[in-house]
C-alpha cells in the first residue's frame, strides 16, 4: 500500500497491522444501479453486502479509503446495547420497547461474530468479553445495574472486588460487570474483510469518489461524483459526520467527538501479569480509559475526548499518565502509535436509522457504540429496501434533532469536564473509605462485640457479595462460595433486589425507571 494510502488511516497500530487490501478505483463512468450506498464505513459496507447477497445491483461510494474514519480507528469493542443509558430509554419508550431494541443491538453483535466466523478471523483476532469496571464502591448501584441489564436479556456476570483485583492488578478498581458474549476485534481488518465479502457477492466499491450532490426527486435518484453520474432506485447515506459537505443539515444533528488512542511499545510478560483479561476493558462512562491488550504484549488505550479535533501527539503524555495511574507497576511506558478518531454523537445518543424520503435512507449517528449498531443498522436498512420490512420504525422516537452547532459542542465538552471532575472526587472518596475499613480491621485489642448487634459492612473489601450476605440476601450455596466466585446467579439478583428499600406508593414500572447507570462505549 502506498504512503498516502497509509496516511489515510493515521499513525495507528491498525494501519501497521492491516491485511492486504488492494485500493479500489475511482468511479469514472456513468452507471445505473438498484441501490447506491454513500459511505465506506461499517454501516455502508454491511448494507452493500446484504443488498448484494439478494442479487440486487449495488454501488458503494467512498470519498477516501474504506473505513478510514471512526470505523477503522476505534478500540474495537463489539458490545450489546447503545450509547444511551438503558434507564433513559425506558423512561422515553417504555420497558418492553427498550427490551426489543436491546435484542436488535445483540443481533448486531452476533452479525459481526458470524461474519468473522464465515470470512476467517486471520488479522481480526477476536477476543471474547468486555469488562466494565467501577472505580467507586457503590454496591447498591451495582445491584440495580445488574438487575436491569438482566431483565433486558443481556447475558452478564457480576464480579466482586476480589475477583476484579485478581484479574486487573489495580487498587483503583472495585466491582465489575462482565459481558462474556462481547468481543474485541481489529476493526480495520474486519471492515476490509467485510468489503471483500461484499464484492464477492457482486457489490461494486469505488474509493476516492465523493458524492457531490444528490437529486432525490423522482423514482430514480441522481448522484453526481467528480467524474461520473449514477442513477439508483434507493440511496443509503452512511457517512456520519463526513456527510457535512453533501448534507450539512444532517451533519448538524451530530456533535463531533474526537477520541485519542495510543498503543504502547511491547511490554513483555509484565503486561500479562498486570492485566489478566484479554477482552475489552472500560473503567468509566466517558470516552476515557477504554483499553485492551493487542499484539501479544502491547496495551492499547483510548480516552481524553474533545469536541474539537487536535493533534493526537499532544495526548501521548496524558494517556500514558492514565496508564501509570492505574497500573504503576508497569512503570513509564513508551508509545509506538498515536492517532485520533472522530465520531458523531446525537442529542439522544441513539443511532439515526430510517427513511428520509421515498427511496432515501439514513444510517448514522452511532456515537461511539458503533461496531454492533452499524451491523444492526445495515441489516435493518437492507431489509427495508429489499423486503419492505418495517423493523426500522422502532427507531422513529429518536428523531433528527439539531445538535446546537458550536454551542452544542462547547456544552458537550463542558459536560465531559464536569463528569470527569465528579468521577475523580467519587473515586478518591471510595479509596478513602476502603483505607478506613482496612485501618479499623488492623487495629488490635478490639472489644468483643454483641453478636446480636448489626455488624458493619466493609463496602469495598467484600463488595456486593459481602454486603448481600450481611443482609441475609444470599442463599447458603452463595455464602459457601469462594470470595472470587462469579456473582450473581440470577436468583440472587432477584432476591437481593427485593431486599432493597422501595419508595412508598411507587409503581413497579416507575421503580424500574429510576436512574441506573449503564456503561457506555466510545469509540471503543
Amino acid at each position: 500500500m502506498s504512503e498516502p494510502d497509509l496516511k489515510a488511516y493515521g499513525d495507528s497500530w491498525y494501519a501497521a497491522t492491516m491485511v492486504d487490501a488492494p485500493p479500489r478505483p475511482q468511479l469514472a463512468f456513468d452507471v445505473d444501479v438498484d441501490v447506491c450506498v454513500i459511505g465506506g464505513g461499517l454501516a455502508g459496507l454491511t448494507t452493500a453486502r446484504e443488498v448484494a447477497r439478494r442479487g440486487w445491483s449495488v454501488v458503494l461510494l467512498e470519498a477516501g479509503r474504506l473505513a478510514q474514519s471512526a470505523s477503522g480507528r476505534n478500540t474495537g469493542f463489539v458490545l450489546p446495547g447503545f450509547g444511551a443509558d438503558a434507564d433513559k430509554l425506558i423512561a422515553r419508550i417504555g420497558f418492553e420497547r427498550t427490551k426489543d431494541l436491546w435484542a436488535l443491538s445483540q443481533a448486531g453483535l452476533d452479525y459481526v461474530r458470524d461474519t468473522i466466523h464465515a470470512e476467517g478471523a486471520s488479522g481480526i483476532d477476536p477476543q471474547p468479553g468486555w469488562l466494565y469496571v467501577s472505580k467507586q464502591d457503590n454496591s447498591e448501584e451495582f445491584v440495580r445495574s445488574v438487575g436491569l441489564l438482566g431483565e433486558l436479556g443481556c447475558e452478564i456476570e457480576g464480579w466482586p472486588t476480589e475477583r476484579v483485583r485478581a484479574v486487573l492488578r489495580s487498587a483503583r478498581y472495585f466491582w465489575a460487570i462482565n459481558y462474556p458474549r462481547a468481543i474485541a476485534i481489529h476493526p480495520l481488518n474486519y471492515a476490509l474483510r467485510l468489503a471483500a465479502a461484499a464484492e464477492r457477492e457482486g457489490a461494486r466499491i469505488y474509493e476516492h469518489t465523493p458524492a457531490l450532490s444528490i437529486d432525490p426527486t423522482g423514482v430514480r435518484k441522481r448522484i453526481v461524483t467528480p467524474a461520473a453520474r449514477l442513477r439508483a432506485d434507493h440511496v443509503v447515506l452512511c457517512g456520519n459526520v463526513e456527510l457535512k459537505p453533501l448534507m450539512p443539515r444532517l451533519a448538524a444533528t451530530l456533535v463531533p467527538v474526537t477520541t485519542y488512542v495510543v498503543t504502547t511499545a511491547p511490554l513483555g510478560p509484565r503486561l500479562a501479569e498486570t492485566v489478566g483479561y484479554r477482552g475489552g476493558i472500560s473503567d468509566t462512562d466517558l470516552a476515557d480509559n477504554h483499553y485492551r491488550i493487542v499484539g501479544g504484549d502491547r496495551l492499547m488505550l483510548s480516552g481524553r475526548s474533545t469536541a474539537w479535533a487536535r493533534d493526537p501527539r499532544r495526548y501521548r503524555g496524558a494517556l500514558t499518565a492514565d496508564i501509570k495511574q492505574t497500573y504503576p507497576q508497569l512503570g513509564d511506558v513508551a508509545v509506538d502509535y498515536a492517532w485520533a478518531g472522530t465520531l458523531g454523537v446525537t442529542v439522544h445518543r441513539m443511532p439515526q436509522i430510517g427513511e428520509l424520503g421515498p427511496g432515501v435512507w439514513l444510517a448514522s449517528g452511532f456515537g461511539g457504540h458503533g461496531l454492533n449498531t452499524t451491523a444492526m443498522a445495515g441489516n435493518l436498512v437492507a431489509r427495508a429496501v429489499l423486503e419492505g420490512d418495517q423493523t426500522w420504525r422502532r427507531f422513529t422516537p429518536f428523531e433528527l434533532v439539531w445538535a446546537g452547532g458550536v454551542f452544542g459542542r462547547a456544552a458537550a465538552q463542558f459536560r465531559v469536564w464536569i463528569k470527569r471532575f465528579r468521577d475523580g472526587i467519587e473515586e478518591r472518596r471510595a479509596t478513602a473509605r476502603e483505607a478506613a475499613v482496612v485501618k479499623v480491621a488492623d487495629q488490635p485489642n478490639q472489644e468483643p462485640q454483641d453478636e446480636t448487634a448489626p455488624r458493619p459492612i466493609p463496602r469495598s473489601a467484600t463488595g456486593v457479595a459481602g454486603r448481600a450476605a450481611a443482609n441475609g440476601a444470599v442463599t447458603a450455596a452463595a455464602r459457601d462460595a469462594q470470595p472470587t466466585s462469579v456473582i450473581p446467579p440470577p436468583e440472587w439478583i432477584s432476591d437481593a433486589a427485593r431486599t432493597q428499600p422501595q419508595p412508598q406508593g411507587e409503581a413497579p414500572a416507575a421503580r424500574r425507571r429510576r436512574k441506573t447507570r449503564r456503561p457506555k462505549e466510545t469509540a471503543k
